[in-house]
């Protein structure tokens, strides 16, 4: 065979190879933005939360339900679960300006409550946005939480997810995916609960 035959056939499998790789990740583009059409396709319930923890499956020995008086010493700050007082918070969309005992919004966790909580130097802007999301709304409360690690962090019982902005679409998402279903004493009601704050559970 010719020097200029092999030249000529190795230019074209070259470019055939070439053609066959943009295919190839036209091909796997298209899969890839299908895939997410169809996640965001789902219900908003439905949709994958990112850095969902679920204390139910890595540690259930600490969602114990006891009711105790006093302060608690919990694993996880914020509690997402755990013994807590007999008295719950108050969440039928309750928006607190200051901060809620962890043994009272625990409780409010048990009746099937999403709590909402953000670090005090939160933007007014952000603050506004989430309680946005929580106002008016039966089974959610929200509450400042000094000492976060994350600017925001959300809590039902046995799950809870932080995140660093209010407009993260996760918050909608588990907000949506586990108020009122989450509980495990459905049927309890978020009403006639404690409504005023401080951290000394009563």
């Amino acid at each position: 065979m010719s020097t200029g035959v092999i030249v000529g056939v190795s230019v074209a499998v070259v470019a055939l190879l070439a053609i066959c790789g943009s295919v190839g990740v036209a091909g796997f583009l298209l899969y890839r933005a299908a895939d997410e059409a169809s996640d965001t396709a789902k219900p908003v319930a439905d949709q994958p939360i990112t850095g969902l923890i679920d204390y139910r499956k890595t540690d259930p020995a600490s969602l114990t339900r006891n009711h105790k008086t006093g302060q608690i010493p919990y694993k996880v700050s914020p509690p997402a679960g755990g013994d807590h007082n007999g008295t719950w918070q108050n969440c039928e969309g309750d928006v607190y300006d200051a901060e809620i005992p962890d043994e009272q919004a625990v409780h409010s966790l048990e009746h099937g409550a999403v709590w909402v909580t953000y670090r005090p130097d939160l933007p007014k802007d952000q603050v506004d946005a989430l309680a946005a999301k929580v106002r008016g709304k039966d089974f959610s409360l929200m509450s400042p939480y000094p000492g976060l690690d994350k600017p925001i962090s959300l809590q039902a019982w046995g799950y809870q997810l932080k995140v660093d902005s209010a407009d993260d679409k996760d918050i909608d998402r588990f907000i949506a995916r586990y108020r009122k279903t989450a509980a495990p004493e459905p049927g309890a009601t978020c009403g006639t609960g404690e409504t005023s704050t401080g951290t000394e559970p009563r």
